[in-house]
């Protein structure tokens, strides 16, 4: 769109995103036209790597001026846009005729006010066949049990998404709904209910930033760009559940998946690849208008300009009352284990 329809030649590419903008990293920026960026939609990932951590906004903002840019696009998630954010501050600072645009890039899809970023729709195709296969190997084994770990470390929308388009998922456990492991309302005694039926196979999709209440003295953590890096809930489930079977002297085997990065570098699919087209297109008319400090997003269909701020202003989250838990719940009929009614049900 830059290229075509706005007649801009000079295009660049930044290595390693913030990264790329501190000269102390020895970066170079990589010349972006039609002919490098022809095929790109075939590759997963992205062809000019990524980074965490914090860089100095001024000197970002003075990279920026000796490479005379004035529209920066930062493709991420929450982090990103906070950086983008903040540059857009210093920028401002300085009277400086540079746009920052954002464009919504994560595949938790946990931007505020964005119904949906891209990514998301891709991340769910691809978990959908990896608990398939879960269901497959699970059902192939005596009391089985398949546990698939997906992305998601403070909002379950790929665990439920992909927990309601395969349909074989037994529980989704997400962030936003806690759970226990011991007592009559327990994971452990749900399961039982599950095989007490006559089931030999049960399968459970956890989020990555579930059950996190669980560990217990376990210090804090923190990746470079200061996110709280979750615990290991699928190892840790399945230790506990296997411990507690071994008990109670029964049998179960557990067939445990963590697909993240599998999922996380293919590939945009389908109607992916054109609403990420979409949003690009989008993010350009929005730059060359003279709009900055804002995201692309888009809401009831319709594509809009959210300021960073909001955008970045809380997380969004699966409301446990609304209606896609709601419809989560009725295709696991996760809660009739829980409370015991499907085994008072058999009987």
């Amino acid at each position: 769109v830059l290229w075509f329809d706005y007649g801009v030649r000079n295009i660049f590419g930044i290595p390693y995103g913030f990264r790329g903008l501190n000269p102390s990293y020895g970066h170079s920026p990589i010349v972006l036209n039609p002919e490098v960026v022809d095929a790109i939609q075939e590759d997963g990932g992205t062809i000019l790597g990524s980074s965490r951590g914090n860089q100095d906004n001024s000197t970002m903002v003075d990279t920026l001026m000796r490479l005379n840019i004035n529209v920066l696009f930062c493709i991420g998630g929450d982090g990103t846009l906070r950086g983008a954010r903040d540059i857009a501050a210093e920028i401002r600072r300085r009277k400086q005729p540079i746009s920052v645009i954002g464009i919504p890039k994560t595949i938790d899809n946990d931007l505020n006010l964005v119904d949906r970023t891209f990514g998301f729709e891709t991340a769910v195709l691809s978990s959908c066949n990896v608990i398939t296969s879960a269901h497959t190997e699970a059902n192939g084994a005596y009391n089985g049990l398949g546990v698939v770990k997906l992305m998601g470390r403070d909002s379950g929308f790929i665990a439920a998404y992909a927990a309601l388009a395969t349909t074989v998922a037994n529980f989704c456990l997400v962030p936003e709904v806690p759970f226990e492991l011991e007592g009559e309302n327990g994971l452990f005694k749900a399961l039982e209910n599950r095989y007490a039926i006559g089931k030999t196979h049960a399968v459970i999709v956890v989020a990555e930033g579930a059950g996190q209440d669980l560990f217990k003295d376990i210090p804090e953590r923190r990746d470079d760009s200061g996110n709280i890096l979750k615990n290991e809930i699928g190892e840790f489930l399945c230790a506990q559940i296997k411990e507690h079977f071994n008990k109670i002297g029964r049998e179960i085997n557990i067939k445990y998946l963590d697909p993240s990065y599998t999922v996380r570098s293919i590939p945009a699919k389908g109607t992916d690849a054109i609403f990420c087209y979409q949003l690009a297109e989008n993010a350009v008319h929005a730059a060359m208008a003279g709009k900055t400090n804002m995201v692309v997003g888009s809401m009831n269909g319709q594509f809009t300009h959210v300021p960073i701020d909001y955008a970045v202003s809380e997380r969004k989250k699966i409301e446990p009352n609304g209606s896609l838990w709601h419809a989560v719940l009725g295709a696991t009929r996760q809660q009739d284990y829980f409370s015991g009614k499907a085994s008072r049900r058999k009987k």
